[in-house]
């Protein structure tokens, strides 16, 4: 099994072929028709809006398409999601006093412990996953509550404060190259991964494992270890897209993701990704989530109200898995 099994291999119209072709016209027509009719969409302030949104969104997704191409699912993202800028905020304000003079490296070590908690936290996933044989939605469910019901517990529901002030002016506003500096670190990770689920062996392995967990084990390869370290990179992830929100509001909250289990499950399917595992690209599920994010910012200059958002958003969810399974049945 290699990497290239992200692509099928059924002749004619499918998922994939959906989200390769189909969706970059559904991209274009969106700019086209707001160019049209709302100006302030190609506003400078609004752009930087979307490229920040678009980068949560990727991460979120990218996130549940790597547990949903290895054969899982993951309910808990939002939830380290928030847990995740929680103990960002937390560990910046413990590093303030012994580093005061250093804000980049308080930051820093915010960021590293967040991203820790996010892995330790995704791993727990993989292996209650790999060792209980549990459904991975039952799974995940039960982890999202002891995840949110402890940061709400610390939190009281209360932000965090006490981050250096660059948290926002460097980070959370910053610019490079005229550029939105998290848009940047949005698209490093993009990279990675792509990389990391083509070009390396551990990639190769994901797909295997997530195309059939006992050919995978007959060749060699270790389902649980896999199952564990996928779990765990989602989960750090997850906590990345926390941190992205903490610098761009400047305080640690425990009320963020909510939303991040479906916005990231919409994001995966639209962007090709099997429910049955084994079939995943990283560049159409960060087309889908570019998607997304230009769907949520055209909705919302339109003053279109957010209930119909989600209507909207389940719609495309219900007609992308109905078209993934219709073609399963073909096989």
């Amino acid at each position: 099994m290699t990497a290239q099994t992200d692509t099928s291999s059924k002749p004619g119209f499918s998922a994939q072929t959906l989200a390769t072709w189909i969706l970059p016209i559904i991209i274009i027509g969106i700019l086209a028709v707001m160019a049209l009719v709302e100006p302030r969409f190609y506003n400078r302030l609004n752009i930087f809006n979307i490229l920040r949104n678009f980068t949560v969104t990727s991460l979120l997704a990218l996130a549940q398409a790597l547990v949903m191409i290895v054969g899982g699912f993951d309910l808990s993202i939002g939830a380290i999601m928030a847990a995740g800028s929680v103990v960002a905020a937390v560990s910046m304000l413990a590093f303030t006093e012994p580093f005061y003079s250093q804000p980049m490296l308080i930051i820093s070590l915010g960021f590293g412990a967040a991203l820790l908690v996010g892995c330790f936290a995704g791993g727990v996933n993989g292996i209650l996953a790999a060792k209980l044989q549990a459904s991975p939605f039952i799974i995940t469910l039960g982890t999202m509550t002891v995840i949110s019901g402890l940061t709400f517990w610390y939190t009281k529901g209360a932000p965090i404060y006490g981050a250096p002030s660059e948290l926002v002016s460097e980070i959370g506003r910053g610019q490079l190259l005229g550029v939105p500096v998290i848009f940047w670190f949005g698209l490093a990770v993009i990279g990675l991964l792509w990389w990391l689920c083509t070009q390396t062996k551990f990639g190769r392995h994901v797909y295997a494992v997530g195309s059939n967990p006992s050919a995978a084990r007959e060749s060699g390869i270790n389902p649980t270890r896999i199952l564990v370290v996928t779990y765990g990179i989602s989960g750090a992830l997850a906590a990345a897209a926390g941190l992205i929100l903490t610098a761009r509001l400047g305080s640690g909250q425990s009320g963020i993701g909510g939303d991040a289990a479906i916005q990231s499950i919409a994001a995966a399917v639209i962007g090709g990704v099997s429910l049955r595992g084994g079939i995943g690209s990283v560049p159409r599920v960060a087309m889908a989530a570019l998607f997304l994010a230009l769907m949520s910012n055209a909705l919302n200059l339109a003053q279109i109200d957010s209930k119909f958002q989600t209507l909207v958003l389940g719609g495309f969810l219900i007609g992308f898995v109905a078209i993934e399974r219709k073609f399963d049945r073909n096989d």
